[in-house]
């Protein structure tokens, strides 16, 4: 598996492990001129829900890959948090906030996989 589908599948692990919902994984990897391969896209119901996934997110990423975010922003209110990965990027929303900027419509040509949500 390469270091980034193992990155992907880290993020992915640390979203359920705090029961987030709605993962969506974007491959950019085809399309020309982004700023990253993967977006991986979930949400949380609350602003402390969001801000328990990313913690998550950043424990899973680092011991399951290796990794650490460049940059994460959003932290404050937790509306919307972006992880910077640099070919990786999560974003977590509380459900409004995804609603509302549709991230993964803006890359209509891009191949969309939905993971089940764990119950």
């Amino acid at each position: 598996m390469n270091e980034n589908k193992k990155l992907v599948q880290a993020i992915i692990n640390g979203i359920q492990e705090k029961k987030g919902k709605n993962i969506v994984v974007v491959d950019l990897n085809d399309i020309n001129d982004t700023i990253t391969k993967y977006l991986v896209i979930c949400e949380g119901n609350t602003p402390t829900q969001v801000s328990a996934i990313q913690d998550s997110i950043r424990e899973f990423a680092r011991k399951e890959a290796g990794a650490k975010p460049v940059s994460t922003d959003g932290t404050r209110n937790c509306l919307w948090v972006a992880m910077d990965y640099v070919d990786v990027i999560a974003h977590v929303f509380v459900p409004d906030a995804r609603d509302f900027y549709d991230i993964e419509n803006l890359w209509e040509d891009a191949p969309l996989t939905e993971i089940p949500d764990l119950d």
